[in-house]
C-alpha cells in the first residue's frame, strides 16, 4: 500500500527490444521478509533469467530455459507481468497485408482464367475426336481433290439443267424481301450470263437523270451495305428497264431512243444505236410512267429490247437484240397496248405482261415469240408493297428481280418443262 512505500511497477521497451521493468519498494531492510518483496524478487530472477539464458516452448506446452526467451516472455504476457514488443511485428504484418490485398482481384482472374482454360481444353478435345471422326469418313481425300469433286458435280448439274430445256410459266412464290432502301423507284441485278462463282450486284436507284451505279462484291454485302465500287456513266440513264449480261450494263440513254452498251471492266461504253421509231422520254411508258418507254431484258435464249413505236399503234414490241451490236435481228408485235400493263418480263422467248404496278396485279397476259401467239393467263403475283417500277427475270438463276416501292424483292418461279430425251441426264 502508498504508506508502506510501495509503487506500482511498469514496463517498458529499451531501443534494442528488450523489456524493462521498473517498481518502486521500500528500503530492502525493512520488508526483506514480507511476501510482496519476496514475490518481487522472484519476478526480477525470471525476468533475468529470460534474458540471460533463451528459452522456448517445448511440444508438452512448457518452457525450456535453453531456447529463446521472447517465447517466454510472450508467454509471461498473458499473465500480465512481462511486455514483450509485438506492436512493430503487427504493424509489420498489417503493411504486408495492405501490400497484398490488390493482389485479391488478380488471384479471383486467375482462378476464373484456369476454370475457362479447362474447359477449352474439353473442348479442344471434343473437336479434335469430330475431326478425327470426320477424317475417318473423308478416307484419302484431300481439299483440292473434294474441290474438284464439287466442281464435277455442279457441272453435271448444270448440263442436267441446260436439259431441261424451257419451259411456261405456271406459278410465281411469294416475295422475299432482300432490302429496304433507295427511292421508290430503281433497279438491282445480277450478271444473267456469268458463272455461279460470280455473285455481284448492281444497283441503280432512280428512274431518270441518274449516272451512279454500285456494283457490291456479293449478295450479302448488298444487303449490308458494304464492300461496293461506284460507276459513273458517261451518259444519263432513263427509265428502270436495265440490264447486265455478259459483264456489260444496257440502259436506254436519258431523252432520246438510244441503246447504250456500258463495259464494267473497261469502264467505257462499248457501242450505242437508236431504236428506231422506238418511244422515248415517257411517250410509251407503262401505267407507272418513269420513263420506262425501252426496257433491257434477257432469257435463255439471249438480249431483248421491249418497247413501242407510233406505227404500232402503242403496243407491245418485242425485238431480238444482238448483245455485241445492237443490231435489231426480229421483231414482234404483240397487240398488247403498253400504257396498260405493268410491268413485263422474258422467260423462254416469252413475253409474261402484268395488269398493274400496284395492289392487287397478277400475271395477266403471255405472248409466245416461237409461235408469234398470246394467251390470256391468270398467275397470281403478291405485289406485297403495292408499287412495281422493275421486274426482271433472270436465267441464270430463274428468279424474278424486283424494285418494289422502295424495296429490293426477289420471287421464284415454276416452269413446266419439256425434257429433252437426247443423251443422257
Amino acid at each position: 500500500s502508498p504508506d508502506e512505500g510501495w509503487q506500482v511497477y511498469t514496463s517498458a521497451q529499451a531501443p534494442d527490444g528488450k523489456c524493462l521493468c521498473t517498481a518502486v519498494i521500500p528500503v530492502q531492510g525493512t520488508c526483506s521478509r514480507d511476501l510482496r518483496s519476496h514475490q518481487l524478487r522472484q519476478l526480477m530472477e525470471k525476468v533475468s533469467l529470460c534474458w540471460e539464458a533463451p528459452c522456448s516452448p517445448r511440444r508438452d506446452g512448457q518452457t525450456d530455459g535453453r531456447h529463446g526467451g521472447k517465447h517466454q516472455a510472450g508467454l509471461n504476457l498473458r499473465a500480465g507481468l512481462v511486455f514483450f514488443p509485438l506492436a512493430p511485428l503487427k504493424q509489420e504484418l498489417k503493411d504486408k497485408m495492405t501490400e497484398l490485398l490488390p493482389l485479391m482481384p488478380v488471384l479471383d482472374q486467375y482462378k476464373s482464367d484456369t476454370r475457362l482454360i479447362v474447359h477449352l481444353k474439353e473442348e479442344v478435345r471434343n473437336l479434335s475426336g469430330s475431326l478425327l471422326a470426320i477424317q475417318e469418313e473423308m478416307g484419302a481425300y484431300d481439299y483440292e481433290e473434294l474441290q474438284q469433286r464439287v466442281l464435277t458435280l455442279e457441272a453435271r448439274l448444270h448440263a442436267c439443267m441446260q436439259k431441261l430445256g424451257c419451259g411456261k410459266l405456271t406459278g410465281v412464290s411469294n416475295p422475299i424481301t432482300i432490302r429496304a432502301s433507295g427511292s421508290r423507284f430503281g433497279s438491282w441485278m445480277t450478271d444473267t450470263m456469268t458463272p455461279s462463282a460470280d455473285s455481284r450486284v448492281w444497283y441503280m436507284d432512280g428512274y431518270y437523270k441518274g449516272r451512279r451505279v454500285l456494283e457490291f462484291r456479293t449478295l450479302n454485302d448488298f444487303v449490308t451495305g458494304q464492300n461496293f465500287v461506284q460507276h459513273l456513266l458517261p451518259h444519263p440513264w432513263a427509265g428502270t428497264g436495265h440490264v447486265v449480261f455478259n459483264g456489260s450494263l444496257y440502259y436506254n440513254k436519258y431523252q432520246s431512243n438510244i441503246a447504250v452498251k456500258y463495259h464494267f471492266r473497261s469502264r467505257s461504253v462499248l457501242v450505242q444505236r437508236s431504236l428506231a421509231g422506238a418511244g422515248y422520254n415517257n411517250t410509251f411508258p407503262y401505267s407507272w410512267g418513269g420513263f420506262s418507254d425501252i426496257d433491257f431484258m434477257v432469257d435463255e435464249s439471249g438480249l431483248w429490247a421491249v418497247y413501242t413505236t407510233n406505227q404500232n399503234a402503242g403496243n407491245i414490241v418485242v425485238s431480238r437484240v444482238d448483245p455485241q451490236t445492237l443490231e435489231v435481228l426480229r421483231s414482234w408485235d404483240t397487240g398488247y397496248p403498253k400504257r396498260s400493263a405493268g410491268e413485263s418480263f422474258m422467260i423462254c422467248g416469252t413475253l409474261y405482261v402484268t395488269n398493274s404496278h400496284l395492289a392487287g396485279a397478277k400475271i395477266y397476259f403471255a405472248y409466245y415469240t416461237n409461235t408469234s401467239s398470246y394467251e390470256y393467263t391468270d398467275i397470281p403475283f403478291h405485289n406485297q408493297y403495292s408499287h412495281i417500277s422493275m421486274l426482271d427475270y433472270n436465267p441464270r438463276e430463274r428468279v424474278l428481280y424486283t424494285w418494289n416501292n422502295g424495296h429490293q424483292v426477289i420471287y421464284n418461279v415454276t416452269l413446266f418443262h419439256v425434257i429433252k430425251t437426247s443423251g443422257e441426264l
